[in-house]
């Protein structure tokens, strides 16, 4: 390997931690007001939650204050500026938590010992989706619960469509691998779930309005 090669990927290195690292305190300092937007959509989603509760990309937390405090929460989390951010929160909730370090398409996590997993704004930034529905199966208990909340793409021709597509590469590096016009509600049907629910809703942010929320089950 040449010098000139090791300042590339060294480079490399560093811009993908800057971007890692402002995409953390983004979500930290700025979601508030889509919290806010969510917050009844998020409350009747997470009912019922016991045992162990898997979380994949739980960020900065914003869904700690959701869960009941006698279940065992596991966060996966890939981007470890965010963890720091998510032990605050524990703390101030007074709440234990596990971060493992890792990504949804290979969650460090046994065969069918997970209650519900639970996914917020993450399919749209996961680098394979069909993998990941594959390990959230894996975990999942027999009749287990997938909990979802994800932006998608809009609807194929419309103008909302088209920008989330031109705007794509720039949006990729300051959301963390983020695709703002994923179709992620097609290989969710395709996952092998025994059941699926969801609905579609537009939430007020632009670029990410269009929403699914929903639950499967294995």
């Amino acid at each position: 390997m040449t010098e000139k090669q090791t300042c590339g990927q060294s480079a490399n290195y560093i811009c993908s931690n800057c971007g890692k690292r402002l995409f953390a305190w983004m979500m930290a300092k700025g979601s508030a007001e889509y919290e806010k937007a969510v917050k009844e959509r998020k409350t009747s989603l997470f009912t019922n939650l016991h045992g162990n509760i898997l979380e994949i990309g739980p960020g900065t937390g914003p869904n700690l204050s959701y869960y009941p405090q006698d279940i065992n929460w596991i966060g996966v989390e890939p981007n470890p500026f965010m963890h720091s951010y998510l032990r605050e929160a524990a703390e101030q909730l007074g709440f234990n938590i596990d971060i493992r370090t890792g990504t949804a398409d290979s969650i460090d996590a046994s065969d069918n010992s997970i209650d519900t997993v639970v996914s917020t704004l993450v399919l749209c930034s996961v680098p394979n989706l069909a993998a990941t529905f594959r390990e959230i199966l894996r975990v999942l208990k027999p009749g287990g619960r997938f909990l979802f909340i994800e932006h998608i793409a809009a609807p194929s021709g419309t103008f909302l469509r088209r920008v989330q597509s031109t705007v794509r590469p720039i949006w990729q590096f300051l959301g963390d691998g983020c695709h703002p016009d994923r179709e992620t509600w097609v290989a969710l049907e395709q996952a092998g779930f025994s059941k699926l629910n969801y609905e579609h809703f537009e939430a007020p942010f632009p670029i990410v309005s269009p929403h699914i929320m929903g639950v499967a089950t294995k």
